[in-house]
């Protein structure tokens, strides 16, 4: 359904809001269409009345959020000076677009829990196949920018070694995955270099 006047759009978006808000402080087990109605201070019916279906609902908030995080890639990619691009600063530039900005965990286990969830929601494949291209592409054109000889396959290689580390170090009883990340990824590019 969409939203035909300028208050049913603000509701429409109040809700995706709430369900980007939901999502990020409970993953996908938290957006339920009451928990989603609550946080927008909307009644009940209005999740039924503005999405067809609590999966809508979840794929429209998740494109909201990944469309937000590439964003944020591509100001950081047309800021990007490719005279500072070595060492610890573009490690940090690449685990950013990655996994989020550094100290936010759940960020980053949001960020891998969309990417396991797709296999039990076949409805997100689409839409999280369609974020992934975008996201090696900014990779790659970010590698490119900082004189990186490095190509697409490589990049999915890196991405590769971050993801699994990341994974990885999840399980530990305080995890800190970027920093296993960080050493992952700087020894995968002393490597190329």
């Amino acid at each position: 359904m969409t939203a035909a006047t300028p208050k049913g759009e603000r509701r429409r978006q109040a809700l995706v809001e709430a369900a980007i808000g939901l999502l990020v402080d409970g993953g996908f087990d938290a957006v339920r269409h009451r928990a989603v109605a609550e946080r927008a201070g909307l009644p009940l019916a209005s999740t039924t009345y503005y999405f067809d279906s609590l999966d809508e609902l979840i794929t429209v908030a998740l494109d909201r959020h990944g469309r937000a995080e590439l964003a944020y890639g591509k100001a950081r990619l047309a800021e990007l000076d490719p005279e500072e691009c070595g060492g610890d600063a573009f490690i940090e530039l690449v685990l950013d677009l990655l996994l989020g900005p550094a100290g936010d965990v759940e960020a980053v286990v949001l960020r891998y829990e969309r990417l396991v969830a797709t296999g039990r929601r076949p409805f997100l494949r689409p839409l999280m196949r369609e974020l992934t291209v975008e996201l090696h592409s900014l990779l790659l054109a970010i590698f490119t920018k900082a004189g990186k000889k490095i190509s697409a396959e490589h990049v999915e290689d890196l991405i590769a070694i971050v993801d699994g580390t990341v994974v990885n170090a999840l399980v530990e009883v305080s995890p800190d995955p970027r920093a296993a990340a960080r050493r992952k990824l700087a020894a995968a590019l002393a490597r190329t270099a």
